[in-house]
């Protein structure tokens, strides 16, 4: 009877060290799917409707605040950054 007593409480072992490293990973598991998917479709929602940097900019050429030098110059470097969502779909 001794040996299963002393085998029952030897406590859990090394193994219980793994358990925050397990947590850790499924934490920045779900922070990456959620910037790879849900996050960045709100980033991309921004650059496609009428309030986007490239329509107002638009706009403000349309009405004669800017003039065409410097719209297409300031245009060049909103398409570096917003040029690769763009390129697919609108603009």
């Amino acid at each position: 009877m001794d040996t299963f007593t002393t085998l029952a409480f030897d406590g859990p072992g090394p193994w219980i060290l793994f358990l925050p490293l397990i947590w850790a990973a499924v934490v920045v598991g779900v922070v990456t799917v959620l910037r790879r998917t849900v996050w960045r479709g709100r980033r991309g929602a921004v650059a496609y409707g009428e309030r986007s940097p490239i329509a107002i900019l638009g706009r403000r050429f349309a009405s004669g605040e800017i003039d065409e030098d410097e719209y297409w110059r300031r245009l060049s470097v909103l398409d570096e950054q917003f040029g690769r969502s763009l390129k697919d779909g609108a603009a």
